[in-house]
């Protein structure tokens, strides 16, 4: 990644919602729980983006992720490694898991972005990676367009957990690349709990 596309990346701030990190506009001095979280508490314990999702990442992210641009991978993995380090306690951290495509999308793409993502981070902080515990269990469309509700209707029941084993107890870092409402992350970190896991921490590269 080139200076100028580090220098014009907006790096998340405060202020921002202490449980899902969305960012705000304007002056808050203490910390605050943005609207949707106190409708309807998520299933995740907290969640942190490293940026916002315009300018040079954007078209990056993109790239990474539908043009099969996976040179961009090491630099945007240190974008959000860092986000992590910043934001969770990695020490509490017991294993990595990552938002899964369905089988018959990631044979088309070749790869899943975010298990890309979440290997790196998992390889630095030398933690294991959940490969093969979360799965998605049935095609849903693509979220872009659709309204909060739609998108967390759109993804209901789209995923389980295949090795209960290996999330029961422990402390799990969910790795994405761009959040946006976070009904995905929050259907995976509901059913990750279902299953056992003691506590889900979302990271991603950008928020929408």
């Amino acid at each position: 990644m080139c200076w100028d596309c580090l220098s014009a990346i907006q790096y998340v701030a405060h202020p921002y919602c202490s449980h899902c990190g969305d960012p705000v506009f304007g002056r808050v001095d203490e910390a605050f729980t943005c609207y949707t979280c106190s409708s309807a508490t998520p299933h995740f314990d907290r969640a942190r983006s490293a940026a916002r999702y315009q300018g040079p990442l954007q078209e990056i992210m993109r790239n990474f992720k539908y043009r099969k641009g996976l040179w961009t991978g090491d630099d945007i993995a240190q974008l959000l490694l860092a986000c992590v380090n910043s934001h969770f306690d990695v020490d509490e951290v017991d294993a990595v898991a990552f938002v899964p495509l369905y089988p018959a999308r990631q044979r088309q793409r070749g790869y899943n972005q975010a298990e890309v993502l979440a290997a790196a981070v998992a390889h630095r902080l030398r933690k294991p990676l959940l490969r093969r515990c979360l799965a998605r269990v049935r095609p849903t469309p693509s979220q872009t367009g659709l309204t909060a509700k739609a998108r967390a209707s759109n993804v209901e029941n789209a995923f389980k957990v295949r090795r209960p084993g290996h999330v029961q107890g422990r402390s799990v870092l969910l790795v994405d690349d761009v959040m946006t409402t976070g009904a995905t992350v929050n259907e995976c970190a509901r059913v990750l709990k279902k299953a056992g896991a003691s506590r889900v921490w979302v990271a991603t590269v950008a928020r929408g």
